[in-house]
């Protein structure tokens, strides 16, 4: 008898022991991480935000099945910017590229060597990393190229090329890729997104997917362009021009081109589940800064900023106020709203604390992992965001809170008056309160000063240029 009760309790102790391994295994594996950038697609451009002239519903499927942002912003209001604050985790006051500058003949202005960046981080936990899409921080072989940072990277290098859909060239790591200029490039891009996917199915990766639909010029293929040119038959009579490019009814090639965008992230979505992926798989879709109006696209019609004031460029909510989605099967909450106030600039701690790599220290982002997983009441707040931008005039904005403070026309005037909006009652940026509050605007002014390193290349005062 004594033998079997040591028998049993032996058992139970390995049965024990051997149950607690693996759920400590599992906890301690890291998730794959997809992120997919759309290209100034503005905060109401996702029919789970409000669009109404056409269906996104494998982009609103994220948002049924995971967590969706009212409060997110972009790093910045153009491409080149958004992107540096996005892989470093830095607002625009502090990262290295805060305009787009060109290199010629091809790319943008590069990163140090030395930059930390989220691929790099993510490598040193062993995750295989994939870039597909558009690049824009390094020209071909620079300190920055993309290889510089991503294991594979496929797509545009600089993003003036990607100004067409059908270019001469592509990059497949550092190999050019010729195109006959008939090719619908994104689709090219897309195709090998999946095989990344397929490929690194055993191991984890970080995937980061900078797409450029709906970016101008609007072209798509006829297939997904002439239906919505019987549904919006008032605009045939328009051209959209842009790049060397002419388009007849832009306003049905963009409604095409976002639709065909969302059907083929339903395939990426479920190439995922098909992997038996789908419970260790992140997945976020973000926009780099708010819509355009290029190319014959007609933000107003789509309703494409929501209630927000200001498009692409200005520093107005509708210019970097964008959606952000996440799902993440039996670890974010399914149908969640946040309202938690959140930036590009939180991706790279995000993403460090999920795959158990030490954040640095220089950033300014905080990691939203307790919000992700439905922990609201543990998650640190920031305390302020805040955005610059060197071309248009030069302009400032911060927010705090539900104070918003924006600063225009930098270059014509250093001492420009703070425009203040309480956002809480004025989501349009409406009312300027800044006479009726004068130590609102005295702390956000104090804001703006902390938080802006002057740099001689992408200069907000006259005085940084000239290196005064």
């Amino acid at each position: 008898m004594d033998s079997c009760r040591f028998l049993v309790l032996f058992l139970i102790v390995l049965c024990g022991g051997l149950n607690t391994s693996v759920s400590v295994a599992e906890e301690s594996n890291p998730p794959n991480i997809i992120y997919i950038l759309l290209d100034d697609a503005g905060y109401g451009d996702l029919s789970c935000y409000g669009q109404e002239h056409f269906q996104t519903p494998n982009m609103d499927s994220l948002a049924e099945t995971g967590m969706k942002f009212l409060q997110h912003y972009s790093g910045s209001t153009v491409c080149a910017p958004t992107r540096c604050s996005l892989m470093t985790g830095k607002h625009t006051g502090h990262c290295v590229v805060r305009g787009n500058r060109e290199v010629k003949p091809e790319g943008q202005a590069p990163m140090p060597a030395d930059t930390v960046t989220i691929p790099r981080l993510l490598k040193t936990a062993g995750y295989a990393t994939g870039m597909f899409g558009k690049w824009g921080l390094g020209a071909p072989g620079s300190t920055s190229d993309p290889t510089e940072h991503f294991d594979v990277f496929y797509g545009y290098n600089c993003q003036r090329e990607a100004h067409t859909y059908y270019p001469e060239h592509l990059w497949s790591n550092n190999e050019m890729v010729e195109l006959d200029g008939k090719t619908y490039a994104h689709d090219l891009i897309v195709d090998q997104t999946m095989k990344f996917i397929r490929d690194h199915r055993d191991e984890p990766f970080f995937l980061y997917v900078p797409v450029t639909i709906p970016h101008a010029a609007m072209h798509v293929p006829a297939e997904s362009h002439d239906p919505f040119r019987k549904i919006f038959p008032q605009f045939e009579d328009v051209e959209g021009k842009y790049a060397g490019t002419t388009i007849t009814n832009p306003v049905a090639a963009f409604a095409g081109m976002m639709t065909r965008l969302d059907a083929q992230l339903g395939d990426m979505f479920e190439l995922v589940r098909e992997l038996g992926l789908e419970e260790n798989t992140l997945i976020m879709l973000s926009s780099d800064n708010g819509p355009h109006k290029e190319g014959g696209h007609q933000p107003d019609f789509f309703n494409s900023n929501g209630p927000l004031k200001g498009h692409k460029r200005d520093l107005y909510e509708g210019g970097i106020r964008a959606p952000l989605l996440a799902s993440w099967k039996g670890k974010i909450p399914a149908g969640k709203v946040s309202s938690l106030i959140s930036a590009h600039w939180d991706m790279l701690p995000t993403f460090c604390d999920l795959a158990g790599v030490e954040i640095p220290s220089d950033v300014d982002g905080i990691s939203l992992k307790e919000e992700l997983m439905g922990n609201s009441d543990k998650q640190q707040p920031h305390d302020y965001l805040y955005w610059e931008f060197s071309e248009r005039g030069r302009s400032q904005a911060a927010r705090k809170g539900d104070w918003k403070a924006v600063r225009n026309n930098l270059k014509a005037n250093p001492d420009a008056p703070i425009e203040l909006y309480n956002l809480s009652e004025d989501l349009g940026e409406e009312i300027d309160l800044s006479s009726q509050e004068p130590e609102v605007v005295k702390e956000m002014s104090a804001i703006m000063k902390e938080a802006h390193v002057p740099s001689a290349t992408f200069p907000l005062f006259d005085s940084e240029a000239s290196g005064k």
